[in-house]
């Protein structure tokens, strides 16, 4: 995926919704664990379409549990009406992979660093690849199987006993069954 001005590794922090308001409020999509953080005034993000950004943030604040964002363009001109706002619906906001913090917690990992990864059982058959994480009432992990098909593993260690980021692999024991599904 490129971005503004280079090509980097980047990840989904949010997605711009629906415009709150007629002041140009942006409703957002937040995909991180650190909100407060990632969107503080002044922050820059870099988006996909690449062409609609970066943009900075200006102005933030909570509404009933959604996050409400006034956004700036590259130029600094305040996205301050609501039909900018809906131009720039669905537009992904991006943070480069440099810019995250390292986790502290040894069992705790980035989507990004669990995509890719090679899934096996606890005998070393193969089992699939990790496409994605998905993040409802517990965290799931999406497998594309080798034999076809994708399964959903509880991404919880009674599972998941091994995650070995460096050797490019899973391990999983799941309960008889769960890959049957």
């Amino acid at each position: 995926m490129s971005t503004q001005n280079e090509p980097t590794d980047t990840v989904v922090v949010g997605r711009i919704g629906r415009p709150h308001g007629v002041r140009g409020l942006a409703t957002i999509e937040v995909r991180t664990d650190d909100p407060d953080l990632r969107f503080a005034p002044g922050a820059v993000l870099l988006t996909e379409p690449a062409e609609r950004g970066p943009l900075t943030v200006v102005d933030k604040r909570w509404h009933s549990g959604t996050l409400l964002l006034q956004l700036a363009d590259p130029g600094g001109t305040v996205f301050d009406v609501r039909e900018a706002v809906d131009a720039l619906r669905n537009t992904l906001l991006l943070v480069p992979i440099e810019d995250l913090p390292e986790i502290e917690e040894p069992d705790s990992f980035y989507d990004h660093q669990l995509v890719g990864l090679a899934v096996r059982l606890p005998d070393g058959s193969p089992v699939g690849e990790i496409t994605a994480v998905q993040h409802e009432a517990q965290d799931l992990l999406v497998v594309r199987r080798s034999e076809g098909g994708d399964a959903l593993i509880p991404f919880v260690s009674a599972i998941v006993p091994t995650v070995d980021v460096a050797g490019g692999f899973v391990v999983v024991d799941p309960p008889e069954g769960l890959l049957d599904l």
